[in-house]
């Protein structure tokens, strides 16, 4: 198969005449690639369960793994939900369009290839101009998880989509670099208590502020994967997700005494003759002599952390790095997501010091 890619000429005022042909590829049943304002993600037409089970070839993607509906406007979500809790409409006027999914008892009309067999479905309404647009152009509402091969870091570019899904889908729309840099937020509102399935930039003290109470996290999030028999709500939350090739390790504690840790390990594996990568921030970058060292930006300002996240775990596959250590962060507010990802990428390999 080749894959066509566009380059949108202005991604936040979108020509849609650059989008009617990747509009038409998603209503007839294929695959197109494109951006949000969150990740990159790997679009199909959501009611076509034949087009959903080519997202899970394409992906590498087990087919337990509940995919994201997103839509373009909020009248798209009623013929896909057979209610809307009040938390969910609370949320939704607060959040959307934005990088928060919401997770509904389903109607009839989605498929159970599209949520992985659940009666449940979880769908959200992208801020990204272009994603708006082209889904509101396919006229179906897409579903589209990360644009990359099963388990790999998400991709934040289209070069990163190229990297996995050429050759595997139709399409690539290229809007440059996404914003926020690390999925949306997942929060379950089907029970009689709203739960977060997946932490992001809609944060727990947010969502707990527009709720007027705490709302809180599934177990999982803090405990480690789901069992071998459990069916996930969530996509993230069973499977190994975000790892880039090498072995990734993070190591957690005070400043000084993680870059102390770090320095000792890496010194150990290049001595062994590894390849290693070092993980820090703008303001540890020169406590680390040794290693292949890229800061993912700054303590002080989160959001460059979460925003360049995915790039620096691909750019360590593209160095051949053989292990990767990585300083950790906190886990209030939007480093909660942070560290979710870091801690699945890193197979929940913790080290404390």
């Amino acid at each position: 198969m080749n894959t066509k890619r566009i380059i949108l000429k202005d991604k936040d005022h979108p020509d849609i005449e650059q989008l009617r042909e990747p509009a038409k590829i998603l209503r007839e049943g294929g695959l197109v690639a494109f951006p949000t304002e969150t990740v990159y993600g790997l679009g199909a037409n959501a009611l076509n369960e034949e087009a959903a089970k080519k997202i899970y070839e394409a992906k590498g993607r087990p087919s337990d793994n509940p995919l994201i509906a997103h839509i373009a406007d909020f009248d798209d979500l009623l013929p896909l939900v057979t209610e809307v809790p009040e938390a969910g409409r609370k949320l939704m006027e607060a959040f959307w369009p934005g990088p928060l999914t919401l997770i509904f008892p389903k109607s009839g009309l989605v498929p159970y290839g599209t949520t992985g067999g659940l009666d449940t479905v979880a769908v959200r309404m992208p801020a990204d101009p272009a994603a708006s647009a082209l889904i509101r152009l396919a006229g179906v509402p897409i579903a589209a998880p990360s644009a990359n091969t099963s388990g790999r870091p998400s991709p934040t570019t289209a070069d990163h989509v190229w990297q996995d899904m050429n050759g595997k889908i139709q399409m690539i729309v290229d809007g440059g670099a996404v914003g926020i840099g690390v999925e949306s937020t997942i929060i379950d509102v089907s029970g009689d208590e709203p739960m977060i399935l997946r932490p992001g930039a809609v944060t727990q003290e947010m969502a707990s502020a527009v709720l007027g109470k705490e709302i809180f996290l599934d177990p999982a999030i803090t405990s480690g994967p789901l069992k071998a028999d459990v069916r996930p709500k969530a996509p993230g939350m069973k499977y190994k997700h975000y790892a880039p090739k090498a072995d990734l390790t993070l190591v957690e504690g005070k400043e000084e005494t993680v870059a102390a840790a770090i320095n000792k390990l890496v010194q150990e594996k290049v001595e062994a003759g590894y390849r290693v990568g070092v993980i820090c921030t703008d303001e540890t970058l020169n406590l680390y002599p040794q290693g292949m060292r890229r800061s993912i930006g700054s303590r002080l300002q989160e959001e460059s952390i979460a925003h360049n996240l995915y790039a620096v775990l691909r750019e360590f596959d593209d160095l051949n790095a053989d292990c990767i250590f990585s300083e950790s962060f906190s886990r209030n507010h939007l480093g909660q997501a942070i560290m979710n990802r870091l801690t699945k990428a890193a197979g929940y390999h913790i080290i404390q010091v």
